[in-house]
């Protein structure tokens, strides 16, 4: 048999019954739902604060390297003056025409019976290092250019020489010999003429800047030379490059 309770409902003792169960799962579940907005929220605000104060260290990062650069740019220009310099050097060393190998090699290819009266000597673009003048032989030192001129380009030099000599057949020999130079490209005769007893010539022009004797041959030859290092990056050691 089923027991009956008699109490009033009133008096009744209350029991649970699990009827309301679900609004507390509705309260806990908002309170646990504003607790994590609140802690995103503090995440947030703490990785926005955390990047400002990394910008903030950036741009002061960037005046100190701004501010290094500055005190720095003089060393750097500096530098660009220094390869400036170096490179201009570079130039004229490679630009220079050797002179001095082209007087030691005309002494050495003269024969012994010629005599110069004049020799100038000019780069393509003009520049002449200077002239000289002599009545001696060969076996003794004409003048030389007063000075080497740079050129920078590859330019051959040209070298016109006015002297005396003995016999045609000497000129001749001359002019075979002056292939023999160092660099020597062409020789070209422009003229050779027997000389008259009052010292002219028997084209009747004077040769040079004096005259040869009676019975000799004053001629004019012109010869190109190419420079020595041309076609190649290395400046010679006889122009300051190193060995």
């Amino acid at each position: 048999m089923k027991p009956v309770n008699l109490l009033p409902e009133r008096h009744r003792p209350r029991t649970a019954s699990g009827g309301r169960q679900g609004s507390s799962y509705v309260l806990l579940a908002a309170l646990g739902g504003v607790l994590v907005a609140a802690l995103i929220y503090s995440l947030t605000v703490n990785q926005i604060n955390s990047r400002r104060d990394a910008v903030t260290q950036a741009k002061a990062d960037t005046q100190q390297a701004n501010a290094r650069i500055g005190s720095l740019s003089a060393y750097g220009n500096f530098v660009q003056v220094k390869n400036a310099r170096v490179q201009s050097v570079k130039q004229l060393a490679e630009g220079r025409f050797d002179w001095e190998l082209m007087m030691r090699e005309l002494a050495r290819v003269l024969p012994s019976d010629v005599w110069l009266q004049s020799a100038d000597a000019s780069t393509g673009d003009g520049a002449t290092p200077g002239s000289g003048s002599s009545s001696a032989s060969a076996g003794s030192s004409s003048s030389a250019p007063a000075a080497s001129t740079t050129t920078g380009d590859d330019s051959p030099a040209t070298l016109d020489l006015t002297g005396c000599a003995k016999s045609q057949q000497e000129v001749a020999v001359t002019l075979v010999r002056l292939r023999q130079m160092a660099g020597a490209t062409d020789v070209a005769l422009k003229q050779s003429t027997a000389t008259k007893s009052d010292g002219s010539s028997s084209s009747g022009s004077s040769s040079g800047s004096g005259s040869c004797s009676p019975g000799q041959y004053a001629f004019e030859a012109n010869v190109t030379l190419a420079k020595p290092d041309a076609g190649s990056d290395k400046v010679p050691a006889s122009l300051g490059g190193g060995s």
